[in-house]
């Protein structure tokens, strides 16, 4: 069982979200490269965290992993917030595109995703990864295949 299941289990997407960012506990991915969900609405989610060492490749600088989990996450929960308590999701495609490299020195991050249009079985999303004065790092785009569970 997932742990929104286990903690929102019968809620709306939205619900469980905010359950979630209540009671402060992270996944498994959000431990590792340290960040956190800090805000959602329906159709909405903000994913933030502070870029460092422990998310460098070997030329010293942010792996764009980094960059695409935090986009992944932010556009994922901007459907999860759209969501009824009897569906799921899953990220069919996801296309990331880097605009300026980030290093610790970038200071926090946000990655902001949103609903551009929603079906009964495909979510298209947008997101954007900026840092606190709004320096544009980051965009993407992502097709979720909306599922009843």
């Amino acid at each position: 069982m997932s742990m929104v299941e286990e903690i929102g289990k019968g809620l709306s997407g939205l619900e469980q979200l905010r359950v979630v960012m209540a009671c402060g506990k992270r996944p498994g991915i959000a431990e590792s490269l340290d960040f956190d969900l800090v805000e959602v609405d329906e159709g909405r989610a903000v994913f933030a965290g502070v870029p460092g060492p422990h998310a460098y490749n070997p030329m010293g600088m942010v792996h764009g992993g980094y960059f695409a989990t935090l986009l992944d996450s932010a556009l994922g929960c901007a459907v999860h917030s759209r969501m009824t308590a009897q569906q799921t999701y899953t990220t069919l495609e996801l296309k990331v595109a880097y605009h300026k490299a980030l290093t610790a020195q970038s200071g926090l991050v946000r990655a902001e995703g949103r609903v551009i249009s929603m079906g009964r079985r495909v979510a298209f999303v947008e997101g954007s990864l900026t840092d606190a004065n709004g320096k544009l790092y980051a965009t993407a785009s992502s097709t979720l295949l909306v599922m009843d569970r």
